[in-house]
């Protein structure tokens, strides 16, 4: 285990591109719109299609996870010119999801500890004022939300790795007032490599009568036929807020890590990752809309009804109705939590636009992600397949990794929280002006 070392950052705008933030800003598609780390500059916007993608094995299957050091003397983030990055919080164990109360408290997951924390306000250094432990003793906590929906919440459901439960809450709680009730069973456990995807998050839908939960596989291409550890795994399951009536919503997702419902449009969200040891450019992460009944590939097929070469063409009435994601991300990204944002801070062209974290490659030569992108969805509450680099500066130009972005909220305030395990801390932007 490494121990991070958080050194002081100033509170400075990084102006780091000169795309244009416009709907008609350039944008890199086809084999350009590939790209590394060292691609990455917020501004920079790409889009990439089914038509883009190579044949299997075009390279070898890569090797490369990254080495986490301790931030390096002189290392800075950067976004695009108007905005601020601040450190917000540091020394936490292993942050990952974020979430924001109706009161603006910052609910924390911490997996490894079994830990909800919550921070609550911004003293004058940028920090949080107040740090504590709303419950601890949960088996790899992930997903955090609030019910019903609105206000006046009188739950926090947490999602564990192998269950759904929760704890009795008003606005304003910061330690849990009575111990958490099992609400639902969930297929359980797994680690990164050799051994399946163990997040579980959790979305209610606007009028609160579903409960939405994402349940990785367990494999990265195994066929699930006939397969008894992958039941009710690669899909997001939909349940009453009780616990019962639990079903299939959608299905064929590998690893659907975020889960999100679009407050414009109503509908259910999710950041993808897709599977590995097909090549560098195989197979894009992505980020989309569900539809109700969906398939969306995993593990027979993937983007535009391909098939995956290690298995059989078993399902051909399923790869006639596969659907392609809305926005493919670059291979082996680790597209993790995303947010809408609603807020009032950052300019107009904001409103309703999605970020997500990219926590980085391990399948992959080249090293991409470790950064967190905006989606644009032109106020309608709809995308058009491209995304833009928004923070980046997690890898410094010698391939060091100190930081992986894993969870993304935005505060009441209108600021954009970053969970980073990396660096064990959370990132604050906020919007200054100065365009």
């Amino acid at each position: 285990m490494y121990r991070a070392i958080l050194l002081p950052i100033a509170a400075v705008l990084f102006i780091s591109s000169s795309v244009a933030q416009s709907e008609n800003r350039h944008i890199l598609t086809g084999q350009q719109a590939f790209t590394s780390y060292q691609g990455e500059h917020p501004g920079v916007v790409r889009k990439l299609t089914a038509a883009d993608l190579p044949r299997p094995y075009a390279t070898p299957s890569a090797g490369n996870g990254p080495d986490i050091v301790a931030r390096p003397a002189g290392a800075e983030l950067h976004t695009l010119p108007g905005f601020k990055v601040e450190l917000y919080a540091g020394g936490l164990k292993n942050p990952r999801r974020l979430t924001t109360a109706p009161n603006g408290d910052i609910f924390l997951a911490e997996s490894s500890a079994g830990e909800i924390k919550v921070l609550r306000g911004i003293d004058a250094k940028g920090k949080a004022q107040q740090v504590e432990v709303f419950a601890g003793g949960l088996h790899q906590p992930f997903g955090i939300a609030f019910y019903p929906p609105g206000p006046k919440p009188q739950w926090v459901y947490i999602g564990d790795t192998d269950a759904v439960v929760r704890f009795p809450y008003q606005n304003g709680d910061l330690k849990a007032r009575a111990s958490f009730q099992h609400i639902a069973d969930l297929p359980g456990g797994g680690h990164l490599r050799g051994g399946g995807h163990w997040t579980r998050d959790i979305a209610f839908s606007l009028d609160g009568k579903k409960m939405f939960v994402s349940v990785g596989s367990h494999s990265n291409a195994d066929d699930t036929d006939n397969n008894p550890i992958e039941k009710d795994r690669a899909d997001v399951l939909v349940f009453n807020p009780d616990g019962s009536g639990k079903r299939i919503y959608a299905s064929g997702i590998r690893n659907a890590v975020g889960l999100a419902v679009n407050p414009r449009t109503g509908e259910l969200w999710g950041s993808v990752n897709e599977r590995d040891e097909l090549g560098d450019n195989l197979v894009p992460d992505y980020i989309t809309h569900f539809e109700e009944g969906g398939f969306y590939g995993w593990p027979w097929y993937y983007i535009g009804k391909n098939q995956d070469p290690r298995l059989k063409d078993k399902h051909p009435d399923l790869r006639a109705r596969m659907i392609t994601p809305d926005v493919l991300l670059q291979p082996h990204f680790a597209s993790l939590e995303m947010t809408f944002y609603e807020g009032s801070q950052f300019p107009a062209e904001y409103k309703g636009d999605a970020f997500a974290a990219e926590h980085g490659s391990w399948n992959r030569s080249p090293r991409a992600g470790y950064e967190v992108i905006r989606v644009p969805l032109h106020q309608t509450g709809h995308a058009s397949g491209e995304y833009e680099d928004f923070l980046t500066g997690f890898v410094t130009p010698d391939d060091k990794v100190w930081g992986r972005p894993v969870g993304v909220a935005v505060g009441n305030d209108g600021s954009l929280y970053v969970a980073d395990d990396g660096s064990n801390s959370i990132w604050r932007v906020s919007y200054v002006g100065g365009k």
